[in-house]
């Protein structure tokens, strides 16, 4: 689903991401990790085609993010760590417009704009103006636009962030059911208990290199995800 081959992004002599080569299969939920400035924001937006790279390729359902941009974009979803959304528009607008992008069709858009907006209790919020929402309505109103064309792919900055506990489990049922219907869902957390829980797989990134990845088990073993991610850290300072 999504193939990232020996990636490598420089700024100056700084490599921010140095030659990482990662594999996200139909069907998993794919955990992202690593400390603050570790590279994971800059792979994500390569793997998106908002930033373009040095060296390497990143491949979605095989069609490359630099010879095919929009053919790869047409088939995934992003939401960055902070939403910046349009916000001049009013919320039901903004869903229409990334509705329109992907050529949704009315009666398909009203009836996801339905079922999401209830679920995260932003239905009555939608004819406000966005510039009025709290930070995790805007995340909310992120995540409807998200999985308003139903993409095979999602990629996702820090979620969980200025999400309530309710809107957070939510959004976890909604990226199992993505999964469990043949899509794949690649995205950074610093919240290791909830990528414990809820990751099939788990890459850990420091200093812009990959220090270890696989499934979960394989990644953990008998230890805590975070047990694991303090002894990396401190073996690779």
């Amino acid at each position: 689903m999504l193939k990232i081959e020996h990636l490598t992004k420089l700024y100056g002599e700084k490599k921010a991401v140095d030659d990482l080569s990662l594999h996200i299969r139909a069907g998993e939920i794919y955990g992202f990790i690593g400390h603050n400035g570790a590279g994971k924001t800059t792979t994500l937006k390569a793997a998106v085609g908002i930033l373009e790279f040095d060296r390497g390729d990143i491949f979605v359902d095989g069609k490359s993010i630099r010879q095919e941009p929009l053919a790869c974009k047409r088939e995934m979803a992003y939401i960055p760590d902070n939403p910046d959304l349009y916000e001049y528009m009013t919320g039901i607008k903004y869903l229409h417009f990334i509705a329109d992008i992907y050529g949704v069709d009315a009666q398909t858009r009203r009836e996801r704009i339905h079922k999401y907006a209830d679920l995260f209790a932003l239905t009555d919020d939608l004819g406000q103006a966005i510039a009025a929402y709290s930070h995790g309505m805007k995340q909310k109103l992120a995540i409807i636009a998200a999985w308003i064309h139903q993409p095979r792919l999602i990629l996702m900055d820090e979620p969980f962030v200025g999400l309530d506990p309710k809107a957070a489990h939510i959004l976890k049922g909604m990226m199992r059911e993505l999964c469990e219907s043949g899509g794949a869902i690649f995205f950074s957390t610093h919240v290791l208990e909830v990528a414990e829980k809820l990751c099939d797989k788990v890459a850990i990134i420091k200093g812009g290199r990959l220090i270890r990845s696989g499934t979960m088990e394989e990644v953990k073993g008998d230890d805590s995800l975070e047990e694991v991610f303090l002894e990396l850290e401190e073996e690779t300072c």
